[in-house]
């Protein structure tokens, strides 16, 4: 077994939840913010499933702590998809996790007020010209840039 360093997210983001491992969009984040999460380096990002990461766990039908107990042992993202396809509760075939995938890339906000409002509010923080934020992979990326220094 290898042995992964965590990404220290107080400096710079996690991965774009538009980055793929195994197929499934959102792992790859999800792992960078557990890991940081685990060595005390998360800053902002919360690892969970309360955020946006309940999207990849519900699906996969991996547990939390499961996946965070494992995350803790070092393994490395090939190692980590290995242990989330051996262990999912709910196994997907790769057509599944490619139109999951396919839907989370292009899911924009709900069409209730609450919903939308909350949307246009986030990106509002940053920009007020910004058309061209649309889905929530966008404005997560939005974020992130921003955070770090970037100019929206």
């Amino acid at each position: 077994m290898s042995h992964f360093t965590s990404l220290d997210l107080t400096q710079r983001p996690p991965r774009s939840p538009r980055v793929t491992l195994g197929g499934y969009v959102l792992l790859p984040r999800v792992l960078d913010k557990c890991r940081a999460s685990i060595s005390g380096k998360n800053g902002e990002f919360r690892f969970g499933a309360k955020g946006m990461d309940r999207h990849f766990l519900n699906f996969a039908g991996i547990d939390e702590a499961a996946l965070k107990a494992e995350v803790a042992t070092g393994k490395t993202d090939s190692e980590m998809l290995a242990w989330v396809q051996a262990n999912s509760k709910t196994p997907r075939e790769p057509w599944e996790i490619a139109q999951w995938s396919s839907y989370h890339l292009q899911r924009t906000p709900d069409s209730d007020a609450e919903t939308l409002q909350f949307f246009v509010e986030a990106v509002a923080k940053f920009s007020t010209t910004r058309e061209d934020i649309r889905t929530w992979f966008d404005l997560l990326d939005l974020d992130d840039y921003v955070s770090f220094g970037g100019q929206p």
